[in-house]
């Protein structure tokens, strides 16, 4: 190297390389001779850390605004994943830092994988207030997430002898750097006890008392100042320890107070099979909302010293049913707190709140006993009863005479032992509710709300869900980034419609061999991960065919393996044939209470067993479950797909997320008419998808009608096989029995009526992917045309419609 070969550092990454070891030195106390990973790890994420603050800073300032209305987002999930990669990108500083780290003999990329990923979340509930958060900062609107601090995750997913294993999922064992503890932000949470009147006030008497501590984190907005926050709370006992237990040497009693109470914040989703499990569940979630609702009042009145103008100032969105007790507490709050009349706090609640409705299914409607909640919340059970009056009041001056309309609606299910309707509460208390995508929003007024539809006609609408594009194409998928930058440029990262514009590369042969090249170097890196990680070797030049998500039946990842024992029963009838090389690849968890979608991992892993120890069929078909499904795990698989499964029985599926990161990394949708899909394909073409399977209009005649699954099992020879393989124990030799009762006998979820409609698509998708060029300019037209599913779009119509908020003035 010559003299003139050298380019000094620029002063920002000098910069940068100096802050990095100076908070290895005096924040971490280390010497960068003997440092680890984990600690260069923490001193670049601190040092990325500081270059937030004075943006985050200056947007707390203008969010205190006399004339700026808030919006405040309530999610008991905020799936965030790994946030280092994902903050240099909003702030612009990837190249910088990484050239700084170079300059430390430290990739950045190898460091970013040490960064564990926060069990705030579960599966696209979680994902989706996520990307929300990246918008709303993006956007430069004034609002504010609040979630629960859970100590530890779902869990973590392991497989043994083919079995989900739960491990707990300690994500904080060494921190959180990003985080920023507010040991001044306390708020009493109250439990149990009896109520005292003093007149229309209740004094909560006798109560247990949890105390919620505030920890906050910064949400970065893309190429803009605005920076939001996150307040996550943690519970922590109002009395440490019982110093009497302990001195006379009962030492687990001593401390069995704390533990109990602190047991609220400790994990996601506890099992709620049994009685204490379901009461927890109810104390995380008042637990969330009684803490926030305090916070939001506090920081209300330090900014305009008065709560009359409340309905004016802020909006409170329910992700989910999950956060509806915030409307009982804010009524409570209002008036045994700050002196509202009933009738007043009313008209501001029904004016502050908001809800997104995120499932039709009744079981996954959230319910309560009252006898539970009158037990735990006496005063948020009240409140519900005299709202619920004060509704069928209104109902029966509309509907006079129909008693059975006022049952049909009224908040208390009076038939199912007495039990509060959460989604019920929210739609009565709500100035919109919405749904997800436009199906979903259609069947929504037509089925669930449809008695509520016609009392407030103008009350629901529908906002179609969206991704955001940094974290699921500039972070998952550099290599495409670069390929679109080099076409439209780089705005598409503010304006996902953008990429509209690589529509006329679509037939460039340079572009789609570019194309092609970026998904086999992804399909390689996955390759390598399954190699390293489950020791398996799939081929990268095999279609990747995909299916990741929460397992769960109305998903139908049974149908999915319905099709790769047919196609292995095919390959072993006809091993000469012209057949397409396929990598199957499941992942996702089960719920730890749920034994059917447990069986359903079991299956695959036994059928995966089978398929990829067999040389007559393992060159041309293999099957893998990769474990421990999450955020990262999913930036190293969509970018890697070919074909991405959105197989949900049509009309059960409010939306999804998935099959819209899949489209923009290039992967063709193979899917039913359901959730987004339907919108997908008018946008994107169903010719450049592969769309089959009854229609939810379909699904419901088949139900009315009289749905008999045995009739697709004897008429069709196929299907009949192997069903009787599985249930046979050809996939279980040392226990035939194992699946006899896997495919149930009613068949809720109507697999077997889809199953030929899936398995002759499947076959047009072998067609298409014998034609790399063919399949590559679909894939291409995919990603053009997914711009409409832009989280940007999505929040900036809740802005407008719903929240009636406007960008801050930074």
């Amino acid at each position: 190297m010559n003299d003139f070969d050298y380019q000094p550092p620029s002063l920002a990454v000098d910069a940068l390389r100096r802050s990095i070891a100076y908070k290895l030195a005096f924040s971490i106390g280390r010497d960068p001779v003997s440092a680890n990973s984990l600690e260069w790890l923490e001193a670049t994420l601190l040092a990325t850390r500081d270059r937030m603050v004075e943006r985050w800073l200056r947007s707390n300032r203008a969010e205190s605004n006399l004339e700026t209305r808030q919006v405040y987002y309530l999610s008991m999930e905020f799936l965030i994943g790994r946030t280092l990669i994902n903050a240099l990108v909003s702030l612009g500083l990837y190249d910088e830092v990484k050239e700084a780290l170079a300059g430390l003999n430290l990739d950045i990329d190898k460091l970013a994988e040490e960064e564990p990923d926060p069990g705030l979340g579960n599966g696209g509930l979680g994902r989706l207030a996520a990307c929300f958060l990246d918008s709303m900062a993006t956007l430069s609107l004034p609002a504010r997430g609040y979630g629960i601090r859970y100590e530890y995750g779902m869990f973590r997913q392991r497989i043994v002898d083919g079995q989900q294993a739960e491990v707990p999922d300690n994500w904080l064992e060494y921190g959180n750097s990003w985080e920023f503890p507010r040991d001044n932000v306390r708020f009493k949470v109250r439990f149990g006890g009896r109520l005292q009147f003093e007149g229309a006030r209740a004094r909560w008497m006798e109560d247990e008392v949890i105390i919620a501590r505030a920890f906050d984190q910064v949400i970065p907005g893309y190429d803009t100042s605005a920076t939001n926050t996150l307040r996550l709370w943690s519970a922590r006992a109002s009395n440490e320890i019982n110093l009497g237990k302990f001195n006379q040497g009962d030492y687990f009693a001593a401390v069995a107070d704390k533990n109990q109470s602190e047991n609220v914040s400790r994990v996601l989703y506890p099992d709620d099979t049994t009685s204490s499990g379901r009461e927890l569940r109810l104390r995380q979630e008042y637990f969330l909302v009684s803490a926030t609702m305090q916070d939001i009042l506090q920081r209300h009145f330090l900014y305009h010293q008065r709560y009359d103008n409340l309905a004016d100032k802020i909006a409170i969105h329910l992700n989910d049913t999950h956060p509806v007790l915030a409307i009982p507490e804010l009524m409570r709050l209002l008036i045994d707190e700050h002196g509202f009349a009933w009738n007043d706090a009313w008209a501001a609640t029904e004016r502050i709140f908001s809800y997104t409705n995120h499932t039709l299914m009744n079981e996954a409607l959230e319910t309560w006993p009252v006898d539970m909640l009158g037990r735990i919340l006496p005063r948020h059970l009240q409140l519900i009863f005299e709202i619920n009056e004060h509704f069928l009041e209104q109902v029966r001056a509309q509907v006079p005479g129909d008693d059975g309309f006022a049952s049909r609606v009224s908040l208390i299910d009076e038939g199912n032992g007495r039990r509060v309707r959460m989604a019920w509460l929210a739609v009565v208390a709500s100035q919109k509710v919405n749904g997800v995508s436009e199906l979903h929003s259609k069947l929504m007024v037509e089925s669930l709300f449809a008695d509520f539809a016609k009392l407030f006609p103008t009350r629901f609408v529908n906002v179609t869900n969206g991704v955001t594009p940094r974290r699921w194409l500039d972070c998952a998928n550099p290599g495409l980034s670069r390929l679109v930058d080099s076409r439209i440029g780089k705005r598409w990262r503010l304006d996902l419609e953008l990429l509209v514009g690589l529509e006329p590369a679509v037939e460039v042969h340079d572009f789609i061999d570019h194309l092609r090249e970026i998904k086999r170097t992804n399909k390689q890196r996955l390759a390598d991960y399954v190699k390293s990680e489950l020791g398996i070797e799939i081929d990268p030049d095999s279609m990747f065919d995909v299916q990741v998500k929460r397992i769960h039946e109305y998903k139908r990842q049974l149908l999915n393996l319905l099709h790769v024992l047919a196609r292995y029963n095919r390959i072993l009838d006809d091993p000469d044939g012209d057949w397409v090389p396929r990598t199957v690849i499941f992942a996702g968890k089960a719920a730890s209470a749920y034994h059917a979608a447990k069986q359903v991992i079991r299956l695959i892993n036994d059928v995966a067993t089978v398929i990829n120890a067999d040389p007559r069929a393992n060159k041309l078909l293999k099957v893998v479950f990769i474990p421990n499904y999450g955020v990262s795990l999913a930036q190293l698989l969509i970018p890697a797909a070919d074909l991405s499964e959105q197989i949900s029985l049509a009309g059960t599926e409010a939306s999804g997320t998935g099959n819209m990161k899949f489209a923009l990394n290039g992967a063709l949708t193979i899917g039913t008419l359901d959730g987004a899909n339907v919108e997908m394909r008018e946008r994107i073409g169903e010719e450049n998808m592969f769309i089959f399977g009854n229609t939810a209009e379909q699904v419901e005649e088949l139900r009315r009608n009289g749905y008999n699954p045995r009739d697709y099992y004897v008429k069709d020879p196929e299907l009949f096989r192997l069903l009787n393989q599985v249930i046979g124990g050809t996939f279980s030799p040392t226990e035939p029995g194992r699946y006899r009762d896997c495919f149930d006998l009613n068949d809720n979820y109507q697999l077997l009526a889809d199953f030929r409609s899936y398995v002759e698509t499947q076959e047009q998708v072998d067609v298409l992917y014998r034609d790399p060029a063919a399949w590559a300019r679909k894939a291409a037209l995919n990603i053009a045309r997914i711009g409409y599913f832009s989280s940007d779009r999505a929040v900036a119509e809740y802005a407008e419609r719903i929240w009636q908020v406007e960008p801050l003035r930074l």
